[in-house]
């Protein structure tokens, strides 16, 4: 039923074949976690076909080695028309401890489709009502203003020749 599951969490477990030289965790193995757990998350508020268009404020804090239990918390903190923002934490344990550390978060926003190759198309509403939800949504929203300003000035930026217009 859409609107009703903000949250979600999967977990993996960091193998071997997901490592760098230095036997941590290679950043890409990570970004396929959090888009994985942002996409299911996204489906299942909007109950839509979902697509990324951002993914701001990404730190990677700590690194994950092998052997390490990830968890990746997704938790829906604000609804646009037909967008939704999630926070994102990736927490990394070792799995003979119980001690856990941050490892990566960042704030990920989806938009829902009407088809695959569709258009936008609304999704439920989500009001923060906490203080935390409402500090969280107003974070999202200024992590994602951050970001389109460094688009729009790396636009302006970039030489001509460097994309070249096709057809002209």
């Amino acid at each position: 039923m859409p609107g009703q599951q903000r949250e979600l969490q999967f977990q993996f477990l960091a193998q071997p074949t997901d490592v760098n030289f230095g036997g941590k965790m290679h950043g890409g193995a990570v970004l396929r976690w959090i888009d994985q757990t942002g996409y299911a998350s996204a489906v299942a508020w909007s109950c839509k076909y979902c697509v990324t268009v951002a993914i701001g404020g990404i730190e990677f804090v700590a690194p994950i080695l092998i052997g390490d239990l990830v968890r990746v918390n997704c938790k829906l903190v604000h609804t646009g028309t037909s967008s939704m923002h999630f926070m994102v934490e990736v927490i990394a344990r070792d799995l003979r401890s119980t001690e856990e550390r941050l490892a990566t978060h960042c704030v990920m926003t989806f938009v829902a489709l009407d088809a695959p190759d569709g258009k936008p198309t609304p999704v439920p509403k989500w009001v923060p009502v906490s203080e935390e939800d409402q500090s969280l949504a107003r974070y999202a929203l200024k992590v994602m203003e951050v970001g389109k300003r460094i688009d729009q000035e790396a636009a302006a930026l970039r030489p001509a020749w460097l994309f070249p217009v096709r057809g002209s």
